[in-house]
């Protein structure tokens, strides 16, 4: 491989980040996904609950993640030394990181709180599961962005967000090919 090639894919992957949500315990649809994701420069990776068996957070090891619990999530005792001992923090919810200056709030969908926080928290981006449906508003200036779900959906799909221009692009695990996204009235264009 072109070492310069390689440099400019991994200083933009930085700033690339993997979004997966509602894997509802298909570990291969997980693994599939992860992979459709790096083949497009993620090198970082959300994934927004409803993980529902601790073996899928085996496929993101030795990379970068940040989760999140769905309400379908069962986090006992035993699950969080399986989860420690894949050397993942616990995460404490709601959870929060900065990528590229921006602010980025991570949540399942369900909890209290998630409806306000895109307006009173002054974040840059939320991103969700659990409606298992992909899109992306906007609401009081922050970009909530659902990837949709690796289980339970009609079109399983993720989203790779390039952080710092909002652009976020939507695919379908199955033939990798982008999905359409409805323009947000007045709003940046989609992905």
């Amino acid at each position: 491989m072109d070492d310069q090639r390689f440099r400019l894919k991994a200083g933009l992957g930085i700033m690339l980040l993997g979004i997966m949500s509602d894997s509802h315990g298909d570990v291969d649809a997980t693994a599939r996904a992860v992979t459709l994701l790096e083949m497009h420069g993620a090198t970082r990776f959300v994934h927004c609950g409803d993980i529902c068996d601790p073996y899928v957070l085996d496929v993101f090891a030795g990379r970068d993640l940040t989760f999140v619990w769905g309400n379908c999530d069962r986090p006992t005792a035993s699950v969080r030394r399986y989860i420690e001992g894949l050397g993942f923090p616990w995460p404490v919810q709601p959870v929060r990181m900065e990528v590229a200056g921006k602010r980025i709030g991570v949540y399942h969908g369900h909890e209290a709180g998630f409806d306000l926080a895109a307006r009173e928290d002054g974040l840059n981006y939320i991103l969700h599961g659990h409606s298992h449906e992909f899109g992306r508003r906007i609401v009081g200036g922050c970009c909530l962005i659902n990837p949709g779900a690796l289980s339970r959906a009609r079109i399983r799909t993720v989203a790779v967000l390039n952080v710092p221009t909002g652009r976020a692009t939507f695919l379908r695990i199955d033939t990798g090919g982008e999905v359409a996204v409805a323009r947000e009235p007045g709003g940046p264009p989609p992905g």
